[in-house]
This record gives structure tokens, C-alpha cells and sequence, in this order.
């Protein structure tokens, strides 16, 4: 199985992460710069022209673009903490190829960098037809704890492979 991983801005996967990941698979994820160009799915994807991606994970930013990859993949994606208010703001719903994939989204209630509440909305008006599991922990802030990391992608994998 190949995961896509996205690191969000100013991030890497961490080795203890990178860890929980390998259980479940071959963990692509490359290093990128989001400090001239938030929003570039496409630029990732070129990076690994022939390999087929079983799920895509992220990350914050990197949880913004595996969105957009997990639409034009047609894969189920892990999302945490998503600023999907970003990916409205380009217009970009038009790249979606292979159609609606599902959507894991955790949100973290106290989370001062991504306001879970406009990516709420974000889902709730673009959507409608997507299968969406989301859990938004109240305490939780913008970094996730390994815990809450291992949990999720344990979860996640239970459900994709069930």
C-alpha cells in the first residue's frame, strides 16, 4: 500500500510519525515548500508520475493539497486540521478528476491557526455527496500529539480496508 503524506508549511513528518505510518505501508512524503505557492497539488503529483496511491494523508497545508489529491486520485484521504477555506478561495474545484473519494477530518476545537468552524462550513456547502467522518476534538490545538495521530490513523485504516 502507498501513503502520500503531507507535511504542512513550515513541517516535516516527524521520524515517530513516519513510524505509525510504515505500519500500514510504503509512506511517500516528499519535502515541500509552501512559502510562494499554498495550493499545488498538481506540482506534487508530478513528483510521482508513476505511482498509484493507495490513500493520501496530511497535515494543515498538506492536509489542504492531499484534499485536492485525494478528489483528483479518487482515494480516500486523512485529513488534520484542513484550512479547506484556502482551497474555496482558489476556485479550485474544477481539477477534480476520478470524482468524490471519502474524507477523514479531524478538527481541533482549540486550534488558533485553522478555525475548525469555517472548515465546517467549507464542508457543509461543497460535500452533499462525499462520505465524511469528522471528529473535532475540543481540546485538541493545531499540532497533534503522536497519541491522537496513532489513534486517527488507526482508525481511518480500520475503516478504508474494512
Amino acid at each position: 500500500m502507498n501513503i502520500l503524506y503531507l507535511h504542512g508549511l513550515h513541517s516535516k513528518l516527524s521520524d515517530e510519525k513516519r513510524e505509525v505510518l510504515k505500519q500500514y505501508g510504503q509512506v511517500l512524503a516528499p519535502d515541500i515548500d509552501y512559502s510562494e505557492k499554498h495550493f499545488q497539488p498538481d506540482l506534487i503529483l508530478k513528483e510521482f508520475p508513476n505511482t498509484e496511491f493507495n490513500v493520501v494523508m496530511g497535515s494543515s497545508m498538506g492536509a489542504l493539497n492531499a484534499y485536492a489529491i485525494s478528489e483528483i486520485v479518487g482515494r480516500s484521504a486523512l485529513l488534520f486540521n484542513p484550512p479547506l477555506i484556502k482551497y474555496e478561495e482558489r476556485g479550485a474545484s474544477h481539477k477534480f478528476t476520478h470524482g468524490l473519494s471519502s474524507k477523514h477530518i479531524l478538527l481541533g476545537g482549540s486550534d488558533d491557526v485553522v478555525d475548525a468552524a469555517k472548515t465546517l462550513n467549507f464542508l457543509g456547502q461543497n460535500l452533499q455527496k462525499s462520505e465524511l467522518n469528522i471528529k473535532v476534538l475540543p481540546e485538541l490545538g493545531h499540532r497533534i500529539p503522536i497519541d491522537v495521530f496513532t489513534d486517527q490513523v488507526k482508525e481511518f485504516f480500520k475503516d478504508v480496508c474494512a
